[in-house]
């Protein structure tokens, strides 16, 4: 036959090349930040003073549904962290007697800290090799937030989400 007689075929349309998955798509979550975690919650810090008693900080830990406060000088510097793992600790120390007690006689006093350009992985690595849920995050010497294991988790869930979308808008057309 000849070849101006052959159909039309898909072979013969000019396509761009095109790829699901390419090493920025698989890589772009190891490559997120701590300030993009911050850009995507909200920016509410929630702090206590030192020379507050347990029981003001157990009240504002149930009142906005969190694990830790970050404690606070006059001046508006890190002084410490208080989670509910030190003041459960406490409670098996002075069962009964805790909420009394101020929180400097609590809280963590050496605080691990990380700066918004941080990599998210390795963010999550030092809490995990920690064992601590909550990293405040310091920009120079002024605080920026906090992060925590649950935003970090919030965050790539909302990543998977949009690659499946975009996987979906790939397959449909």
């Amino acid at each position: 036959m000849p070849e101006s007689y052959r159909p039309h075929l898909r072979s013969d349309d000019q396509h761009d090349k095109s790829a699901s998955q390419s090493v920025a798509s698989n890589t772009a979550p190891s490559r997120a930040t701590v300030r993009e975690v911050l850009a995507a919650k909200e920016h509410k810090i929630i702090s206590i003073h030192p020379e507050q008693t347990i029981h003001d900080a157990v009240v504002l830990l149930r009142d906005n549904r969190i694990g830790a406060l970050l404690c606070l000088d006059d001046e508006g510097g890190l002084a410490g962290i208080l989670s509910e793992r030190d003041i459960v600790r406490k409670l098996a120390d002075t069962p009964g007697q805790t909420l009394p007690h101020r929180v400097e006689e609590v809280m963590t006093r050496t605080v691990e800290t990380c700066r918004p350009d941080d990599l998210l992985a390795v963010v999550l690595a030092r809490m995990t090799k920690g064992r601590f849920r909550h990293m405040p995050v310091m920009e120079g010497e002024a605080l920026a937030g906090i992060i925590t294991i649950g935003d970090a988790v919030h965050f790539r869930l909302n990543q998977l989400e949009l690659e499946t979308l975009k996987i979906k808008q790939l397959i449909v057309g």
